[in-house]
């Protein structure tokens, strides 16, 4: 026979131990990037030779790359060095009446310096298919006394666009095409090239919130199984407009 004496009741309280990330520290910023490089593929380099007239459709983040390394002389703390990629996609006017669509890539580089506390502990965590015959040897991680760093960002506002001469623009670039990661290279319509005549710039807004996390082990009070108050509605096919008025607005 069952013994339900030390079982909780359905949907009574119980302190359990949950195994997260906290977060040491934050920040958010609103960083405006001017005359950043777009390299273009080349049908893109042909198209900005022949007209002056182009403007952006979107800006989509297409990955990002953050290095974490120690400050000196200021123990707990860490620089973050992070570099986003961003697709653009532009709409050139070549002649009256024709228009032409052309996608690139711009990248920009940001630092931040946070507090990520100290640790000293390696972590060993089962994987998937380590169990079996042939097992798989563990390797000690030493990364794992730095903290895990997270960047959170929307897509960047397109600020301003143009066309300049290679004689009136000193690039300052922070990487070039050869330092772009495959999976980046690969979401515009062609291959990427650089050559030495007009450059297509762009100004660019970001909204982003940068953490620095560690794991930690919390206590929390929990419940067996929340029953939601809330009733599914369907959709009435006789009056649409009906429930589309009772939804609240975003």
């Amino acid at each position: 026979m069952l013994d339900n004496r030390n079982c909780p009741a359905p949907g009574s309280r119980e302190n359990i131990c949950i195994d997260t990330y906290r977060v040491l520290d934050s920040c958010r910023d609103k960083d405006c990037f001017e005359n950043v490089k777009v390299y273009l593929t080349d049908f893109g380099e042909e198209i900005i030779e022949r007209t002056s007239v182009i403007r952006a459709k979107c800006a989509k983040i297409i990955s990002a790359y953050i290095d974490i390394n120690d400050v000196p002389f200021n123990r707990g703390f860490y620089q973050l060095n992070i570099r986003i990629y961003v697709k653009l996609t532009f709409e050139a006017c070549v002649c009256p009446g024709n228009i032409q669509e052309i996608d690139g890539i711009a990248v920009v580089d940001k630092k931040v310096i946070l507090f990520g506390s100290e640790g000293n502990v390696n972590v060993f965590k089962s994987e998937l298919g380590d169990s079996g015959f042939c097992k798989k040897h563990c390797e000690i991680n030493n990364s794992q006394s730095q903290p895990i760093a997270v960047l959170e960002a929307v897509d960047p506002i397109v600020l301003g666009v143009k066309v300049v001469e290679p004689k009136r623009f000193a690039c300052s670039c922070c990487c070039c095409i050869d330092d772009i990661p495959e999976n980046v290279l690969g979401c515009v319509s062609g291959p990427l090239c650089e050559r030495d005549n007009k450059s297509l710039v762009v100004s660019l807004g970001f909204f982003s919130v940068i953490k620095i996390e560690r794991p930690a082990q919390l206590l929390v009070s929990a419940v067996e199984y929340n029953i939601p108050e809330k009733e599914c509605v369907t959709a009435s096919e006789d009056d649409p407009c009906t429930l589309f008025r009772a939804m609240l607005f975003p």
